[in-house]
């Protein structure tokens, strides 16, 4: 009794359930379902058959129900939309009317204002005609009495002509003494700028020969001084930077590339030797206060 019990309330609340789910979903507007009436007193439920076709056959028809809403609002919502195209194309029909309308009286404005326009166009040309006229006979009269002054003039423009023609001849004579003038000045001053340059070079030429010179000497004292071994230094070299005082001491030695033994044995050459041979002639010593040479150990 007690598992038949559990059964029927089993079936029971899925019953309501399905209930609850169409009535929560479904449209009832058109067929309201009447509600159940509750026993007032529960009677032990012996059996509960449920009859699922005709749960279906509920659920479809609650289906075909809210189809049908859609379609129908649907076709008002069609309707509503040609209804506001017809409008709107009748507004768009009046508004090009209304636009044809104002064109044609703007056209009939323009026109009326373009003949106002010819017409005093036309009055302004007739009068200007006139006026013409009359200038032309007031020209006339000013071109015989200009005749006659011109004459007088062109026989005063004939002296002032003869008397410029001869001013004008003064002037390039003179102007052709200062082109000569300025022509002996030009190569005058050449010739004093070769002078220069060439002795600028001869200067120049100088100054190498005594670097030159200074140079093989202070070579000459390195070698003096330098500490050679033909084992470690044969066919090595290196490169120092050598700053003087106008005295010749060595104020600082620079090691650059080559062999370290040779760089060494250099620096302690150089820094032996205490003074180099310097020119006294600024220009040379300029030149050779930061003095770079390569030492090659000789044997």
């Amino acid at each position: 009794m007690s598992h038949k019990y559990t059964i029927a309330i089993s079936l029971s609340v899925a019953l309501h359930a399905v209930l609850a789910l169409v009535l929560l979903f479904g449209d009832f507007a058109a067929t309201p379902p009447k509600p159940t009436p509750v026993p007032a007193t529960v009677e032990p439920i012996k059996a509960v058959a449920i009859d699922q076709s005709k749960v279906t056959e509920q659920v479809n028809r609650i289906k075909k129900q809210k189809a049908d809403e859609a379609k129908r609002l649907r076709e008002l919502e069609d309707r509503a939309k040609r209804a506001r195209a017809k409008r709107a194309a009748e507004e768009k029909r009046i508004q090009d009317l209304e636009k044809q309308r104002k064109k044609k009286e703007s056209e009939k404005k323009a026109a009326d204002a373009a003949a106002k326009k010819a017409k005093a166009k036309a009055d302004a040309a007739e009068k200007e005609r006139k006026r013409k006229e009359q200038e032309k006979r007031a020209a006339d009269k000013a071109a015989a009495d200009a005749k006659a002054k011109r004459f007088k003039e062109e026989q005063a423009a004939k002296k002032a002509e003869e008397l410029r023609k001869k001013q004008e001849a003064e002037r390039k004579r003179k102007e052709q003494e200062a082109r000569e003038r300025a022509e002996q000045q030009k190569l005058l001053e050449q010739q004093m700028a070769e002078e220069m340059a060439s002795r600028q070079q001869a200067r120049r030429q100088q100054v190498m020969t005594e670097i030159q010179r200074y140079t093989a000497l202070i070579t000459q004292t390195i070698q003096r001084n330098l500490i050679t071994d033909r084992s470690t230094m044969e066919g090595k070299s290196c490169k120092v930077r050598i700053s003087l005082a106008p005295s010749g001491f060595v104020t600082n030695v620079v090691k650059g590339q080559g062999d370290r033994t040779v760089c060494d044995a250099a620096e302690a050459a150089v820094y032996k030797a205490g003074t180099l041979p310097v020119s006294k002639d600024p220009e040379v010593f300029k030149e050779m206060s930061n003095i770079s040479l390569t030492v090659v150990p000789e044997f």
